[in-house]
């Protein structure tokens, strides 16, 4: 079963439980299914929300389509975890069966406030001619899992100057208040970031727009979240309609920040510098952060992006989230970095070490679907060196450093099945040095490649054949020496 797209807003319990376990058994067939990834048990997953610690474990919330992999109905799906990395499925936390929320609950963040955690999150509605009306909704879960939803929306209307893109709000508290930012759309269809605040996360005023250098800077910003790391203020958002400069802005929509001053918070201010994007890959949007009890800052995001089909949709689903991520700044950058926990998934630790003259090789023990795996290059006089994964006959996912042009570039040509072609096939960013790292998570139909320990970061989706399963190390136009390790998962 699967709706077609114009029935976008029928209701889950409109659908019988023949069709729904029919539809789940077409995705489980799925030979592109994660083993180790967040996804949905159908349908679509977006934006991840409500990233939080609270009563002793991780929740995380996302974006859920359950009938199509595409944009429909949406509720939020609720997944908790006591260490990152194992999440156990809880089942719907909001469904959209209000009048502020009839065509979709999206999305929004969380915080934990007398004991109870607070959901803020995006209500859409669409009136008769289809147009949106966005509320700003308020529900509540206490420490059994009860969910109630607010039964009144907390901010009905649009403020002035806004079009109806008003959406996404991020949490936070400062002394006795609390504070959200949140994406929107002025009516001259450019973006910006707006402030509200709160005394009890049940009324909420209207602040004003936040000010930024960043007057022109795409037609509308998304996910925006705000916090506070070394006496920084950071700014993460999702701008679209930015065109390409350079290796720049390559995919459909982008995911970055600005690092500044500690917001103005009476001035709604934010000083700060150059907009920076987050991932240098294909697939990385609407990434939101959390602090954890260990003073962590994590990070995830969804491993997709808006208005891209995927190869698993003709199997009933689509896309999945990233791994953690922890953050740290270094020089007025964020350094993103899996999170250790991953390292309980390690079994069958096998190495290779090496010098490669011109030529491409393999190893015994070096292949598979599911892995992690570490690789450091020395440098030598090579033009090119790099790794080529899930390779077969005429199948390869390439990470490689050019030192000619001095880039690292993730090169998904031949990695199966055709994802986005109209924004290209490769990926680049330029680099420092010669000699580079590259620590790769590999799952059935996707690769993180966090590149000389996270200061870049590149995040793809790609759909080869199962069979293509090869690890080949390459140098070209001259020598490179490599250690490397890789654990199954």
């Amino acid at each position: 079963m699967e709706l077609p797209r114009g029935k976008s807003y029928i209701r889950l319990d409109q659908v019988n439980q023949e069709d729904i376990d029919k539809l789940i058994l077409r995705v489980n067939s799925c030979t592109w299914r994660q083993t180790f990834h967040i996804q949905p048990v159908s349908g679509l997953l977006n934006d991840p929300n409500g990233f939080c610690f609270y009563n002793g474990e991780y929740h995380l919330y996302y974006q859920w389509h359950p009938l199509g992999p595409f944009h429909g109905l949406k509720y939020w799906y609720h997944t908790k975890s006591t260490d990152l990395v194992n999440w156990t499925n809880v089942g719907i936390a909001i469904k959209p069966d209000e009048y502020f929320d009839s065509h979709g609950a999206y999305s929004g963040s969380a915080v934990e406030h007398n004991g109870n955690l607070y959901l803020l999150y995006t209500g859409n509605t669409r009136d008769e001619n289809l147009e949106r009306h966005p509320y700003l909704c308020i529900a509540l879960m206490d420490d059994d899992g009860n969910i109630i939803k607010s039964k009144k929306s907390v901010l009905d209307k649009v403020p002035e100057g806004y079009t109806e893109h008003f959406r996404d709000p991020k949490l936070w508290k400062e002394d006795e208040k609390f504070y959200a930012v949140i994406g929107a759309q002025r009516t001259d269809k450019t973006g910006g970031v707006c402030l509200l605040s709160s005394s009890d996360l049940l009324e909420w005023k209207f602040e004003g727009e936040l000010a930024t250098n960043l007057d022109d800077f795409g037609f509308m910003w998304e996910c925006p979240d705000y916090f506070e790391m070394e006496d920084k203020g950071i700014l993460i958002f999702s701008p679209q309609g930015l065109e390409p400069v350079g290796d720049l802005y390559q995919n459909i929509y982008q995911a970055g920040y600005v690092v500044g001053e500690k917001i103005d918070l009476q001035r709604r201010e934010l000083t700060h510098g150059d907009f920076i994007e987050l991932d240098r890959g294909f697939d990385f949007y609407a990434p939101q952060t959390m602090k954890d009890p260990n003073g962590r800052r994590l990070m995830v995001a969804w491993m997709g992006l808006p208005e891209i089909e995927y190869p698993s949709d003709i199997n009933g689903w689509a896309n999945c989230l990233t791994i953690l991520r922890e953050l740290s700044l270094h020089d007025g950058k964020l350094i993103q970095k899996p999170v250790p926990e991953l390292q309980s998934l390690r079994k069958n630790k096998i190495e290779a070490q090496d010098e490669i003259w011109d030529e491409k090789k393999t190893y015994e023990g070096f292949s598979g679907i599911t892995y992690e795996l570490v690789c450091e290059f020395e440098q030598g006089d090579a033009l090119e060196y790099g790794i080529e994964i899930r390779a077969g006959s005429e199948e390869k996912t390439v990470i490689k450093y050019d030192a000619v042009q001095g880039k690292i570039i993730l090169d998904r040509t031949f990695s199966g099945k055709v994802i986005g072609s109209k924004y290209g096939t490769e990926r680049k960013c330029q680099i420092v040095g010669d000699a580079h790292k590259f620590h790769l998570f590999v799952d059935s139909s996707s690769v993180e490649i966090f590149v000389d320990d996270g200061e870049e970061v590149f995040t793809a989706r790609i759909f080869p054949d199962i069979r293509s399963q090869e690890i080949r190390f390459y140098a070209t136009g001259g020598s490179a020496a490599f250690k490397a390790v890789k654990w199954d998962y």
